[in-house]
């Protein structure tokens, strides 16, 4: 299941499809410098919004596809003239053409045969092409859609011209089984490089991304601290630390994911939870004594993932799991090499204020070691 190296680029969409996070928005300049610290971690395609939405998006687009980046700039587009127009318009490298593909959207959303729909769109590519795009031929609710259907109109799309396919998961309704039968199937039935889009409403967005990578997909789409609509979308963090660890995948910069992450979460304005993969404050922080105790000797013992390949260091937190070895090492760390009593006094005093929900901060630790030191307690 798990070749040497995966052949996978990733499009990283937190632009247009992080930004439909409800209550998202993005300032123009807040766009550049997401795109630029997305080209830092060598992200190999920016999505970088929606034309045809409005002139400030559309004028956004065009900023960043002006910027020089190594990443290719890719936008979103509906199978209609006037959005192939503006795609075109704001000078990207490709275009997200994508329609409704499940009988329940197509019923809904567009009241037409599927066949008529599909032939409307296969003319779009036309279009796109025309204006020297290269077309990513996109097929929302893939997930729910009549595989047949969803191979006939990749392989239509093929031989329009279009660079690659995308299958998207759009509510979220796939298990990582169910992603890897389904894209193994469509990887040897059409000879253009599929691309995996997936939505997280069961919390299986980055599994199943990672899962259609080793399945043959070649394109994975994600967000930055896996915003976007509902529940988000694939991580970009998470998938490609996954892609290094378990791909063979080692050409992006991870160390600049920390800053990409903290920057997404300003300007989002949504918080990074502490326990958050790869990104999150707690993430390389230990306090159970037992585990402390065998990192001292190797780290592997409780991190699979090493804190440096993402530009993190570990710490030691201080609490009622702490035992009297993780203490003497952080209480020689501050400079204080305590008697093996006085270790226990600092230990209780610890584990007395833990079960009352204090925080061990460095100030309160050293104000306890102080106490135990001058015999104040």
């Amino acid at each position: 299941m798990c070749p040497e190296q995966w052949n996978v680029e990733i499009c990283d969409v937190t632009l247009r499809d992080g930004e439909q996070t409800p209550g998202v928005s993005f300032t123009c300049d807040e766009k550049m410098k997401i795109a630029g610290m997305l080209d830092q971690v060598g992200v190999d395609v920016i999505e970088a919004g929606f034309p045809t939405v409005s002139p400030e998006e559309k004028r956004c687009v065009t900023a960043i596809s002006r910027m020089d980046l190594d990443a290719r700039i890719c936008c979103l587009a509906r199978a209609r003239p006037e959005d192939v127009e503006a795609a075109a318009a704001a000078e990207v490298d490709m275009v997200s053409l994508f329609i409704a593909t499940s009988d329940l959207h197509i019923r809904h959303k567009y009241r037409k045969p599927r066949e008529v729909v599909l032939a409307g769109a296969l003319d779009m590519i036309d279009l796109a092409r025309d204006h020297d795009l290269a077309v990513r031929f996109a097929a929302e609710d893939a997930s729910r859609t009549d595989p047949a259907f969803l191979k006939e109109m990749y392989r239509a799309g093929g031989e329009r011209g279009a660079a690659l396919v995308s299958f998207a998961d759009t509510v979220g309704c796939l298990t990582p089984l169910e992603m890897y039968s389904v894209m193994s199937d469509l990887c040897s039935s059409v000879s253009v490089p599929l691309c995996a889009h997936c939505h997280n409403d069961m919390g299986c967005a980055t599994a199943n991304t990672i899962t259609a990578a080793a399945a043959g997909a070649f394109q994975l789409h994600t967000t930055v601290n896996g915003i976007g609509e509902r529940a988000g979308n694939a991580s970009l963090e998470e998938v490609l630390v996954l892609l290094n660890l378990k791909g063979g995948v080692v050409r992006y910069d991870l160390s600049h994911l920390g800053e990409l992450s903290a920057q997404v979460s300003t300007s989002s304005g949504l918080p990074v939870p502490r326990n958050k993969p790869v990104v999150g404050d707690l993430v390389f922080s230990h306090e159970s004594g037992i585990h402390i105790a065998a990192m001292l000797e190797d780290p592997a013992t409780y991190e699979y993932l090493p804190p440096a390949l993402v530009g993190r260091g570990r710490q030691f937190i201080l609490g009622k799991h702490t035992g009297t070895k993780a203490l003497r090492y952080v209480t020689a760390s501050l400079g204080h090499q305590l008697t093996d009593p006085q270790i226990g006094q600092v230990l209780a005093l610890i584990k007395e204020r833990s079960e009352h929900k204090c925080s061990i901060t460095p100030e309160v630790l050293k104000d306890l070691i102080l106490q135990v030191e001058e015999g104040r307690c």
